[in-house]
């Protein structure tokens, strides 16, 4: 008889003392972030790309919005399927095939003729990009019980928000350091997330059972909520009862006015700093105004790592509670960019980096709330619900801001925009009380 075997008769040996177990969480946790770290070079270097595409093709940045939303729309739909995909067959393949499937779509996209074919390259590359979050959510939740929850989804948008920071500085290098036209934006970068998708395929397991360990959910104090689910249950009954759970509804209209916020930020910022209405930076700054717009994702990765521990150590897992304070303070702060012009370099960084703190910081709280909601037999398809309305907010957002820059030529209309969608996540956040 085994050690696991006789751990698990005993009652005696908790999943966290088998020898070994806790070396194997880091390792998946760390081919999960590796792998989740490059995925963004596949769809927020969109924002460096738009000035070249405007020169070229001649549209306006609202119709560029529209190109951006049917990468975000698709990616919402590809949500909805991918969450259950991943609960089905698993979130090492199929985080896997994301990552290289995202990679030849955005090879593709850099071949596009015009601003249509352009558009449904773009898309089709949103649904491949959805191939990746949720179903890695899933493999975490195999891996880390409830009382871990928080932290290690925010170790995990961690490694999303320095994908982000990824994502703008190799566009930076590309069309800036390498004087490349904007095609080369969908070439270079996602190089990197062929080789994470690669990795994590060959490094992570499943589950903890593969490697001969017991489930960490033994040990939880709501393991009965999975105790009452079927290994076998279908499709239909997961979107059943993951749809009839209204505080993940109340989540995803939260998460939806922050991710309308977040990318908000995230594909027009990089117009504001490089392609606005703003004034140069002033001749004595040591900062090139390209690169001011990096601070937002450092902001954003960092953000997202305290806010899981503050919603863990803080506030006793209320995820709600940890929510609704970063986007109290997301609006405050977006306010206030709203009001710096950009020859004010070093307090522009400095706000643009609080601005990405908060907004982005949530998103290990909503994460965490999926599988505390539901369970974690279900928490790929709750991850995957959630990241619909997510995406499908974001989506909304992206033609609105641009059609309001086009109206006012004034990019720092997007902080305007952002302050409304975060006050709104923190008031419908209050009412989640999980």
């Amino acid at each position: 008889m085994n050690y696991v075997q006789q751990g698990g008769m005993t009652g005696q040996v908790s999943s966290g003392e088998q020898p070994g177990f806790r070396s194997a969480q880091r390792r998946m946790l760390l081919a999960a972030m590796f792998c989740y770290l490059f995925f963004y070079t596949g769809r927020q270097t969109f924002g460096f790309a738009i000035p070249g595409i405007q020169a070229e093709f001649g549209v306006s940045k609202e119709t560029l919005g529209w190109v951006s939303a049917a990468l975000l729309w698709c990616y919402a739909i590809g949500q909805a399927i991918n969450g259950n995909i991943g609960d089905k067959f698993g979130g090492r393949r199929v985080m896997s095939a994301g990552a290289i499937l995202s990679c030849i779509a955005n090879w593709a996209a850099s071949f596009a003729t015009g601003v249509v074919s352009l558009g449904a390259l773009w898309g089709l590359n949103g649904y491949f990009q959805a191939l990746g979050w949720a179903p890695g959510s899933r493999l975490l939740s195999n891996w880390f019980g409830k009382h871990e929850r928080g932290k290690i989804f925010g170790f995990y948008v961690f490694a999303a928000g320095m994908a982000s920071v990824l994502s703008f500085v190799t566009s930076i290098v590309v069309v800036h350091t390498l004087a490349l036209d904007w095609r080369w934006i969908f070439r270079l970068p996602v190089l990197l997330m062929l080789v994470g998708g690669i990795s994590f395929y060959l490094i992570a397991r499943e589950r903890p059972e593969d490697l001969g360990f017991r489930s960490p959910h033994d040990d939880d104090d709501d393991c009965a909520a999975d105790a009452a689910v079927a290994d076998d249950e279908g499709s239909w009954q997961r979107y059943k009862a993951v749809l009839s759970n209204w505080r993940l509804l109340l989540g995803g209209l939260a998460i939806g006015f922050q991710n309308a916020a977040r990318y908000g930020l995230i594909v027009w910022v990089p117009v504001h700093f490089l392609g606005g209405s703003g004034d140069a930076a002033p001749a004595n700054s040591f900062i090139d105004p390209q690169w001011i717009a990096v601070a937002l994702p450092v902001g954003m990765a960092i953000g997202a790592a305290t806010n899981g521990w503050v919603s863990d150590n803080v506030f006793g897992s209320k995820r709600y509670l940890a929510i609704v304070l970063y986007m109290v303070l997301a609006t405050i702060t977006s306010l206030f960019m709203y009001t710096i012009p950009t020859s004010q370099v070093y307090l522009g960084l400095a706000t643009l980096f609080l601005c990405g703190f908060f907004v982005y910081g949530p998103q290990s709280s909503f994460w965490a709330l999926c599988p505390d909601l539901v369970g974690n037999k279900r928490s790929g398809t709750a991850v995957g619900i959630m990241n619909f309305f997510a995406y499908l907010f974001a989506g909304l957002g992206e033609p609105l801001i641009g059609g309001f820059m086009d109206t006012h030529h004034d990019t720092s209309l997007v902080f305007l925009i952002v302050a409304a969608a975060s006050a709104a996540s923190a008031t419908v956040a209050m009412f989640i009380r999980r």
